[in-house]
């Protein structure tokens, strides 16, 4: 993908988006809005549609798939427009209709249990044929590089790796994972759920890159890291966790101790999340705040366990 083609991504994208929000008229003159600008999808939104352009380096194949299961299952996932990626510039397009999202300044109306309740239904639901993985740990292995590339010699990364180093090979991306059969969302966080249609519909999932087949307890792993970094109350956790169980959830037990289900995943996105902090603050110069310096203690306290102790796959 060359420089060119990716500057002229976003007023394409601007162009495809107002003509499918008005296929049958002139364009009009309302503005749209950028909702995402990244190396790994450019989103834009003009009245009710939504057009996503998605990484360079996405399957068609495996998008396709994606989307058919959102299409296939409107009660959990939000339905794309059309199943069919349409290319631009050397990316596959995607269409949506805008759905409201999580309200960051009310956290204490986040959906908690709507978001476990959908995580239950679709960790119930059969997966197509030819699903890939779900990429979950693939995207946990890209946090370490990126980590490792930008700051080698941060003193907060040494810890990071050793935890690291403690996960088993499946969670780090280089063995298949356990579990090839339960459909997973893969990037489970309250970003990842809009009100549809308007502010009054029910919830649903959105982004369906990372879905695929996998251990199902990595789509409880955030929520879980969260609530053993202290960064998640503990009310607010047992609301969630609460709810996946009363939805037949079949990623934990559906009584007793959680934690030999959620403890790989968990300690997974607890490093993910601190190599890219640490990452991130890097490259803006800037020091960690209290919520990243907590991660990467977490961090620490987990390299100190031998790796042989560690839960090797989610019971």
């Amino acid at each position: 993908m060359t420089a060119t083609a990716d500057a002229d991504v976003l007023p394409a994208l601007r162009a495809r988006v107002r003509s499918a929000a008005h296929p049958h008229l002139a364009p009009c003159a309302h503005p749209d809005t950028v909702l995402a600008e990244r190396a790994d999808g450019t989103v834009v939104r003009h009245a009710d549609t939504v057009a996503k352009a998605h990484a360079p380096d996405t399957d068609p194949t495996h998008l396709a798939l994606r989307l058919t299961v959102a299409a296939a299952h409107p009660d959990t996932l939000l339905a794309p427009v059309d199943t069919v990626p349409t290319p631009l510039h050397g990316r596959l397009v995607t269409f949506w209709p805008y759905g409201t999202p999580v309200d960051p300044d009310t956290p204490q109306a986040a959906p908690w249990e709507e978001a476990a309740t959908l995580l239950a239904r679709l960790h119930r639901q059969a997966a197509p044929p030819g699903l890939p993985p779900m990429r979950g740990p693939a995207k946990a292995a890209r946090a370490i590089a990126r980590l490792e590339a930008a700051a080698p010699h941060h003193p907060a990364t040494a810890p990071v790796l050793r935890a690291w180093r403690t996960l088993p090979a499946w969670a780090r991306s280089e063995a298949p994972m356990p579990d090839t059969t339960t459909l997973c969302h893969g990037d489970l966080h309250l970003g990842q759920l809009v009100r549809h249609p308007a502010t009054t519909g029910p919830w649903r999932l959105i982004d369906v890159d990372d879905l695929g087949v996998g251990v199902p307890a990595w789509d409880l792993a955030r929520p879980a890291a969260w609530y053993a970094c202290g960064l998640l109350h503990p009310d607010e956790w047992t609301r969630f966790l609460t709810a996946y169980r009363t939805a037949s959830g079949p990623a934990v037990p559906a009584d007793g101790d959680p934690w030999p289900s959620l403890e790989v995943p968990a300690r997974a996105l607890t490093v993910q999340t601190a190599a890219l902090a640490i990452a991130k603050s890097t490259g803006a110069g800037r020091p960690l705040d209290d919520a990243q310096q907590s991660v990467v203690d977490a961090c620490d306290r987990m390299g100190s366990i031998p790796p042989e102790l560690v839960e090797p796959f989610p019971k």
